[in-house]
């Protein structure tokens, strides 16, 4: 993965662009059972692999949100604005969970900087779309449409 790098002044021209693609991420159990512990949801889908073998997936799964938290680390290799002194999460216009990602998958972000507007005070909101697929899966594990602000 290389990261793309532009400045403040140049994000405008990369309006309707696709950004890139992500190096895969693996999702191991350990990283499942930190997130339950992090967030207390330990439904036994996601942390009990013996139980979870004989459910619907044939073994655990990451929780939805898990793989939705990584597309931050993912962006973050994707893009960077040398010159930005700020840049925060805005919030989410629509995310899907389209498919599990079993215990031990791999994920990487495919994305796009659809928009990019000014904002008062300086900056500019981000509107990025973004695909966290599963290695050697045809259907996505995630699709969502992401908003920043970056000044």
């Amino acid at each position: 993965m290389t990261v793309r790098t532009t400045t403040l002044a140049e994000l405008p021209g990369l309006a309707g662009t696709e950004i890139g693609t992500s190096d895969w991420l693996e999702i191991d159990q350990a990283r499942i059972d930190r997130f339950a512990d992090a967030t207390d949801d330990h439904q036994w889908i996601h942390v009990d692999p013996a139980r979870a073998a004989d459910g619907p997936f044939g073994g655990t799964i990451a929780h939805g949100f898990l793989t939705l938290s990584l597309f931050i680390p993912l962006w973050s290799g994707l893009l960077e604005v040398t010159d930005a002194t700020t840049l925060v999460n805005y919030g989410l216009d629509r995310v899907r969970f389209t498919s599990p990602v079993p215990a031990g998958s791999r994920v990487r972000l495919t994305a796009a900087l659809d928009t990019v507007e000014p904002v008062a005070r300086g900056g500019y909101q981000l509107g990025v779309s973004g695909v966290i697929s599963i290695e050697g899966q045809e259907r996505p594990a995630v699709v969502l449409a992401f908003l920043s602000r970056v000044s």
